[in-house]
């Protein structure tokens, strides 16, 4: 049987997660929708991570693999895969996540059905859970940015969505990316959400999980790294390049919407790991900053 011809290009990309590959991959592998093909990007890895990602080429045509000699950061290596794109949508997935079976079916199916530009999904934490991983529920502000499903919205129509600002829980037109590449440096996902936002026409929410996001046992994801003070520069430093964007391109409504989440959520969450007094000095700054965009 002939395979099914491409519609949509998932870039996976990873540094030293041999443990989790093989259970994204299978995800990918496992997917109710079959006319995909992977980028795989081993970002100079100097764990199995390359290896697992030959095997899966090996035995499934669709996985193609590119290996950066030197470690290059998940922006570079994303765009490493961008490069060899060639479908009509594009897609991403972490390579220590997991995808929902239905996640393309879902994401692809809606801009197939509505011919929006981006569909946004929800998505859940996958939490270390006696000696395995077990997923939680969707998050309130992550339903708030996807719930109810919703087809061919604009910003002005529905300005929350700019909350959801991870790159993998989404499938967008290629056309967006023909001048669009992900920033050097951390959290590189908040820029590149908000730009899709202001560039995109009309976009798709889909209300139900697409991915689960793994919290990983070891602690050694950046995220949960935040208390450490470069990290709280680049996660501010990112927030404020999103709300530039949006301040640039978007409705007020979607500036306050991101603004007010960052106030409710992201503050809190980050001032409950200070480390050092310089910490809270950089983050009382950046409050009040954000407080008097939000009104």
């Amino acid at each position: 049987m002939r395979a099914a011809v491409p519609v949509v290009t998932v870039i996976v990309a990873g540094w030293n997660i041999a443990g989790y590959a093989t259970e994204a991959l299978e995800s990918l592998r496992g997917q109710t929708r079959t006319d995909w093909r992977a980028i795989l990007v081993d970002d100079g890895s100097d764990d199995a991570t390359g290896a697992v990602f030959d095997g899966f080429a090996s035995m499934d045509p669709r996985f193609t693999v590119i290996h950066h000699p030197d470690r290059l950061g998940l922006g570079a290596a994303r765009n490493s895969g961008l490069e060899l794109a060639g479908t009509p949508y594009v897609g991403f997935l972490d390579a220590d996540d997991v995808m929902e079976p239905d996640a393309l079916a879902r994401l692809v199916g809606a801009l197939e059905r509505s011919g929006s530009d981006i569909a946004v999904g929800a998505y859940r934490r996958l939490r270390p859970s006696g000696s395995g991983y077990a997923p939680s529920d969707v998050q309130p502000w992550v339903a708030a940015s996807t719930a109810p499903s919703r087809i061919g919205v604009t910003l002005a129509e529905h300005p929350e969505v700019v909350n959801n600002i991870v790159a993998w829980s989404k499938v967008s037109r290629a056309e967006l990316w023909r001048e669009l590449r992900f920033p050097a440096g951390l959290y590189e996902d908040q820029l590149i959400a908000q730009e899709l936002y202001t560039r995109a026409r009309r976009i798709d929410t889909i209300a139900e999980p697409v991915v689960q996001w793994r919290v990983r046992a070891d602690g050694s994801s950046i995220t949960q790294g935040e208390g450490r003070i470069e990290v709280l520069r680049a996660v501010l430093a990112a927030m404020r390049a999103g709300l530039e964007v949006l301040r640039r391109s978007a409705p007020e409504a979607a500036v306050l919407a991101r603004a007010r989440t960052i106030l409710a959520m992201d503050v809190p969450r980050l001032h409950a790991q200070a480390s050092t007094p310089e910490y809270p000095r950089q983050l009382e700054a950046f409050r009040a900053e954000i407080a008097a965009l939000a009104g």
